[in-house]
């Protein structure tokens, strides 16, 4: 073995100036020249802290399963000031426009809530998807009773302003009631029949005003004076957003009776099919009521001529 007198007078300084740098700063980093044989006895890891980064990063913290599980319980203001309102409008334009996308092209085996509501549910964007589907459908109601009726010397076009505000209660009911008598028969049935799958009544609303996005196309389409265009048009519409509202929902209700889980999702599908149908009939193809007493009239002059020959 060597000992200090072996080595050079330089070495040995070496070493005694390194034995007494680790003495003052025991944190210091030092080399080990093992033998290539000997197996080391410890080997320090990496430090705690990254490792529980990374493992928070993989499986989420506490505030991400919050957000998962309990997505429309996470308001801690009151209900009655504005900070509790205005975290549902927290969302940004990106988030919006990937909400709009998804509902316009459903994806088979894809839950619409998990995939971009879950995360943050808001109500802006549903809010002026309503706001702007009555506004469509009023202004495209008075178009296409303009254009049908263009040309016609005994036509005399009046804004029905009236409109406006008809489309904005059956939008907005819609949008709300339907969404609330739902929440509340899932809560009932999930009372009686344990369901993996259960979402908030905001989750809720969210799902239903995206899945009205592709009727704001679908009405300004709806001015083409042809009633077999129009109905193509609906049928494509209730096709798109009833595929949505199915997909979203049968996970909530398919661990329930195979009949009750059925008749919900073919009445989800009712509805939504009477609002499009209904829309379409009622601001699109409704009889003309100005034009009534002229045909009246026209009618006892063919009936009156008719008695006189």
């Amino acid at each position: 073995l060597l000992t200090s007198d072996d080595l050079p007078a330089s070495t040995s300084q070496k070493f005694g100036n390194a034995a007494t740098s680790l003495a003052a700063n025991p944190d210091a980093t030092t080399v080990n020249i093992e033998d290539p044989g000997e197996t080391p006895k410890h080997q320090p890891g990496p430090p705690r802290g990254s490792g529980r980064e990374e493992d928070d990063e993989l499986l989420g913290n506490d505030d991400s399963d919050k957000t998962e599980l309990l997505a429309g319980q996470k308001k801690s203001s009151p209900f009655w000031t504005f900070e509790y309102y205005q975290t549902f409008f927290d969302v940004d334009t990106y988030q919006v426009f990937d909400r709009i996308k998804g509902s316009l092209l459903p994806i088979p085996g894809k839950n619409f809530v998990r995939l971009y509501i879950r995360s943050n549910p808001d109500l802006y964007g549903p809010f002026w998807i309503c706001a702007t589907l009555v506004f469509a459908i009023a202004i495209s109601g008075n178009l296409s009773n303009f254009l049908i009726h263009l040309g016609e010397k005994t036509y005399h076009y009046v804004p029905e302003f009236q409109k406006v505000s008809i489309a904005a209660t059956i939008i907005y009911a819609y949008a709300w009631l339907v969404p609330l008598a739902l929440w509340g028969f899932l809560m009932w049935r999930n009372s009686k029949v344990m369901n993996i799958v259960s979402y908030s009544f905001l989750e809720i609303v969210c799902v239903y005003g995206y899945s009205l996005f592709i009727y704001i196309p679908t009405a300004i389409l709806w001015i083409i004076p042809q009633k077999a265009v129009r109905w193509i048009l609906v049928m494509i519409a209730l096709g798109i957003s009833g595929s949505v509202l199915s997909m979203t929902f049968w996970p909530a209700v398919r661990e329930d009776n195979r009949r009750v889980a059925l008749a919900t999702i073919v009445t989800i599908v009712l509805l939504h099919m009477l609002l499009s149908v209904g829309c379409l009939a009622y601001f699109f193809d409704a009889p003309e009521m100005d034009h009534l007493p002229t045909a009246t009239a026209t009618l006892n002059q063919t009936v009156a001529a008719a008695k006189s020959s």
